[in-house]
C-alpha cells in the first residue's frame, strides 16, 4: 500500500502518467490534506494537473483518507520545518504500515528516523520498467518530461536514474 505526497501526484499528473500508480501492488491513498492542496485548491486556480488527479481518484486509482489521531502525528506537529501535508503523509503511512511516496529530503529523512519506508517519483517510473508497463525509452522520456515540468532532480540523481535505466535496458 502507498500514501502519496503532493509532489509525485502533481508531476506525474503534469506529464500525464499518474496512472502508473495502478501498476503498484496494493491500495494507493491520498491524505485529505494533500487532496485539499493538489485538487481542491488547484482546481479553483485552473491547474489541469489537478483535474487529472481528481479523475484518477474518481476512477478508483486513489482513495482519499483522513489523518489518523496518533502520537506520531502529534509529535511531528512540533517539528518546525515539516508542513501539515508532510505530517499527514507520514502519519497516514505509519498508521497503515504503508510506503510514503515522497520526494522531499526533509520528509524522507524524518520518515527514516521514524521507521517509515519511502519511495519517490523516479522509483515509480523505474518500477514500471521492471514490471513491463513501460519501455526504457518511455521511462527516459517521462523522467526528462518531469524535469522539463520543474520536478527537482539533482544532476547526480539524474545520472543515477539514467544509469539505472541503462542497466534495465541491458537485462
Amino acid at each position: 500500500m502507498w500514501v502519496f505526497d503532493a509532489t509525485p501526484l502533481i508531476y506525474l499528473a503534469k506529464v500525464e502518467h499518474l496512472r502508473l500508480a495502478s501498476t503498484l501492488a496494493g491500495n494507493c491513498y491520498i491524505p485529505e490534506q494533500i487532496h485539499s492542496e493538489v485538487v481542491s485548491t488547484d482546481l479553483e486556480e485552473g491547474y489541469p494537473d489537478a483535474r487529472r488527479i481528481e479523475q484518477c481518484i474518481d476512477d478508483g486509482y486513489f482513495e482519499v483518507i483522513s489523518l489518523p489521531e496518533s502520537t506520531l502525528a502529534t509529535r511531528l506537529q512540533e517539528h518546525p520545518k515539516l508542513s501539515a501535508a508532510d505530517i499527514a503523509v507520514l502519519a497516514c503511512a505509519d498508521s497503515r504500515d504503508t510506503v510514503a511516496v515522497m520526494d522531499e529530503r526533509l520528509g524522507r529523512t524524518v520518515a527514516a528516523v521514524e521507521g517509515i519506508e519511502t519511495r519517490g517519483t523516479a522509483y515509480l517510473v523505474l518500477r514500471a520498467v521492471k514490471n513491463g508497463t513501460l519501455t526504457v525509452s518511455e521511462a527516459r522520456q517521462i523522467i526528462d518530461s518531469l524535469v522539463e515540468e520543474g520536478w527537482y532532480c539533482s544532476p547526480a540523481m539524474y545520472t543515477k536514474i539514467v544509469r539505472k535505466l541503462e542497466s534495465l535496458h541491458s537485462e
